[in-house]
């Protein structure tokens, strides 16, 4: 009885670790296509805005904004 109970757990656990690298392959795809379409997203982006600056829809863009430098703020002052 014993040799049966630990045989499907063998299975189970077979059965499970098939399950989680099928499921890490898809998200490994999964993951790839996001990251793609994020760089042809930038990259349409990037090209609608030189056509639409081209053809005069949109003005150019003189010069990027600086960002806004980060600060840096000690947690003391913030428990206050």
């Amino acid at each position: 009885m014993q040799s049966l109970l630990a045989g499907g757990a063998i299975l189970l656990a077979l059965l499970a670790l098939f399950t989680a690298r099928r499921a890490v392959r898809r998200l490994e795809r999964i993951t790839e296509s996001y990251w793609e379409l994020r760089y042809e997203s930038g990259q349409l982006k990037a090209r609608l805005t030189r056509v639409e600056t081209a053809s005069g829809l949109r003005e150019a863009e003189e010069e990027p904004r600086p960002a806004v430098p980060t600060a840096f703020v000690p947690l003391s002052s913030l428990k206050k």
